[in-house]
């Protein structure tokens, strides 16, 4: 790998939660995002900006593997409700932004341990019901016994 390759990997690894915060903030005013993932977008926004949360951003490295994988899941799941385009466009950094997203989810949820892994994607699946504006008793993603975590398509009927 020639220097100025790894040279570029290591800006995009460096500039990574940052420009997924940068994404977010742009798919907020995009009007093809639908109101409930932008308001779970806010809240991974809020959630990354705050210092204090489950492992705090003072902790280098380790305290920001927690918001590049909330902001992730909540990435993925606007992906399943939308056209993955409408991420595309709105992407600053190098690569494929759905490839690197889903690459994010899994790399940090291997750093992270189960129990935050839990905390993090219980009960974000909101229900698709006009006007109900509760929240289910699913999670989005689901943590299974190996630690592995998997998308979940919904309620099962």
């Amino acid at each position: 790998m020639s220097a100025s390759m790894a040279g570029r990997r290591l800006k995009n690894l460096l500039l990574f939660v940052p420009n997924m915060l940068l994404l977010c903030a742009r798919l907020l005013t995009d009007s093809r995002v639908p109101a409930t993932e932008r308001a779970l977008l806010a809240g991974a926004i809020v959630y990354a900006i705050i210092p204090f949360d489950l492992i705090p951003d003072m902790i280098p490295f380790v305290g920001q593997v927690d918001d590049a994988y909330l902001i992730a899941l909540t990435l993925l799941r606007l992906m399943e409700r939308t056209d993955p385009r409408v991420v595309r466009e709105h992407w600053s950094g190098g690569g494929d932004v759905v490839e690197l997203i889903g690459a994010a989810a899994l790399v940090a949820g291997k750093f992270l341990p189960q129990r935050i892994r839990r905390v993090l994607t219980a009960r974000v699946e909101v229900s698709d019901k006009e006007g109900e504006g509760k929240l289910l008793s699913l999670p989005l993603l689901v943590a299974s016994a190996e630690g592995q975590v998997q998308a979940d398509a919904g309620p099962q009927s």
